[in-house]
C-alpha cells in the first residue's frame, strides 16, 4: 500500500504535534531543543563509533601484516626444509651410483671367475684327450699282449705237440 500526495501532507502537519505529545507534553520549543541535544549526543556516538572502527580497522592490518609475515617465514622454513630434502636426495642419488659401481666390480668379479672357470674347462679337455691317448695306448698295449698270448699258446701248444710226438716216435 503506497502513500499518496494526501498522506504525506497530512503527516507533515501534524508530525511535530505528535512528536511533542511523545515528550509528555512539553512545548515545542523544548522539544526542539531536546532532539537538537540528542542529535549532538547521536553525531559525538557516531564520532566515537568511526573513531572505534579505525581502531577496529588499524588493529585488523596490524594482525594482516603479523599474519603475512608469518606466512614468509613458514614458507622460506619450508623452502629451506625443501632444500635439506633436495641435499638428502643428492646424498641419496649418489649412495646409489656407489652402489652400481660396487656392482659393476662384482660384474667385473664375475666375469673374471667365468674366464677362469673357461681355463679350467679347457684343462680338464686336455686331462680328458690325455686320458683318452692313455686309454689307446693301454688298448694298444692289451692288443699287443692278446698277440702275444697267443703266440705264447701257439708256441706252447706246438713246443707241447712236438714233445709229445717226440715221446712217440722214441
Amino acid at each position: 500500500m503506497a502513500l499518496t500526495e494526501e498522506d504525506i501532507t497530512f503527516i507533515k502537519t501534524h508530525m511535530g504535534d505528535w512528536l511533542a505529545e511523545q515528550s509528555l507534553a512539553r512545548p515545542p520549543a523544548v522539544y526542539e531543543i531536546e532532539l537538537r541535544e540528542r542529535m549532538v549526543r547521536v553525531e559525538e556516538e557516531l564520532k566515537h563509533q568511526r573513531e572505534l572502527m579505525r581502531e577496529g580497522f588499524a588493529q585488523m592490518d596490524k594482525r594482516f601484516t603479523l599474519a603475512e609475515k608469518r606466512h614468509e617465514e613458514l614458507r622460506e622454513d619450508m623452502l629451506a626444509r625443501f632444500e635439506q630434502v633436495d641435499r638428502r636426495f643428492d646424498q641419496v642419488d649418489k649412495r646409489f651410483e656407489q652402489v652400481d659401481k660396487h656392482f659393476d666390480q662384482v660384474d667385473k668379479r664375475f666375469e673374471q671367475v667365468d674366464k677362469r672357470f673357461e681355463q679350467v674347462d679347457k684343462r680338464f679337455e686336455q686331462v680328458d684327450k690325455r686320458f683318452e691317448q692313455v686309454d689307446d695306448r693301454f688298448d694298444e698295449m692289451l692288443r699287443r699282449h692278446d698277440r702275444h698270448f697267443l703266440w705264447l699258446i701257439g708256441f706252447i701248444t706246438t713246443v707241447g705237440g712236438l714233445v709229445i710226438a717226440a715221446g712217440k716216435f722214441l
